[in-house]
């Protein structure tokens, strides 16, 4: 940007303006999305009812109940969840200088889904039980949801000290991840063949994310960290600026390249550690909204981020109304739905041009 005459360009402010548009349209889908979603389902609410309900205002106990004790936390870990599954892959993909930078190639979620085999395994936490709701449950859902936290931050503090040993490049940072998602790929695989029947389908079913499993409690951890984790991204953006310009250009400009680096990693993965633990694995998110995002606003994260924060959330909210009606009265995993729509988007994108995959 050039000043002309001490002002700010024409073009340059329709350029911001037009940023800034685009964050809000996209807040306002969000905030439609979350009426519909809430009172799509077995038993439909008019959109009306769940406003009334949501502000408080005088309705029928019944809706009441399905709104704050169903369908609104389920709507709520949605958006969180993609909030923050989208806002660490734009992170990972910027300071990594690399595309496919996101949970699933630095091997997170393949650490996090052998952490719950181990827990079925070997620490009991795959006793199941049959209930009049879902076929299955795992009964000491605790055990297995700290087993699979534990080994995502192994799997991060692996890859960091790697990246302390042998210099925090986005190359090493890659290559140590790719290699973890085989090792624990292979664990996995290793407890899944010696599991019986019971164990075998808790294995499986935990795999599947599910945000119906969170409760208020647990929704309200996962908001904590979710925003604190993205006040740390938004709060750096202008140093993810600097280092997609080269790591000499960003020290040129002051920037700290190493120590980014590896604390936004470490932020980046925690925050991933924390939902996946909870929520099982939700494939592609966080891979594909950041460049979903960045085709239509660019690179520049002072937008990219926030755009990404709520696109992510709209995303996995529109997937999992979609999940919970498309073959109702199954629920189908949120997990499967996104697999479906994210390959097939990514490689959409991929052959767009690398407009947007920088």
């Amino acid at each position: 940007m050039h000043f002309a005459d001490g002002q700010v360009p024409a073009a340059y402010r329709r350029h911001i303006g037009w940023k800034i548009a685009f964050i809000g349209c996209i807040g306002i889908s969000l905030a439609v999305a979350l009426l519909v979603a809430i009172s799509l389902g077995a038993a439909n609410v008019p959109v009306e009812a769940v406003a009334k309900s949501l502000l408080g205002l005088a309705t029928a106990p019944r809706i009441d109940a399905i709104v704050w004790n169903i369908r609104l936390p389920q709507a709520l870990a949605s958006i969180v969840a993609g909030a923050g599954l989208a806002v660490s892959g734009a992170a990972m993909q910027s300071i990594l200088r690399n595309p496919l930078g996101s949970p699933f190639t630095l091997g997170i979620s393949h650490a996090a889904a052998f952490g719950a085999a181990f827990s079925v395994m070997l620490l009991s936490g795959g006793v199941m039980s049959s209930t009049t709701v879902n076929a299955v449950t795992i009964t000491s859902p605790l055990v297995t949801t700290a087993a699979a936290f534990a080994f995502s931050l192994i799997a991060a503090g692996v890859i960091i000290a790697v990246s302390r040993l042998r210099g925090a490049t986005p190359e090493i940072m890659v290559l140590t991840g790719v290699a973890l998602g085989a090792l624990f790929t292979a664990g996995t695989m290793f407890l899944q063949f010696f599991a019986d029947d019971v164990q075998l389908a808790a294995i499986v079913f935990w795999s599947f994310g599910d945000t119906a499993r969170a409760s208020w409690q647990e929704l309200g951890f996962i908001t904590t960290v979710t925003v604190c984790a993205s006040l740390y991204f938004l709060a750096h953006g202008w140093s993810y600026n600097a280092i997609d310009a080269g790591d000499e250009t960003a020290k040129g400009l002051g920037v700290r390249v190493e120590r980014v680096r590896l604390v936004g990693m470490l932020v980046a993965s925690a925050l991933t550690a924390v939902i996946i633990s909870f929520l099982g694995i939700i494939g592609f998110v966080g891979l594909v909204v950041p460049h979903m995002v960045r085709r239509v606003i660019g690179s520049d994260h002072r937008f990219l981020l926030p755009a990404t924060i709520i696109g992510g959330g709209l995303l996995l909210l529109v997937s999992d109304t979609a999940a919970r009606l498309i073959l109702a009265p199954h629920v189908l995993p949120v997990s499967v739905l996104t697999a479906f729509m994210g390959a097939p988007l990514f490689i959409w994108l991929i052959i767009r041009g690398r407009g947007g995959c920088r």
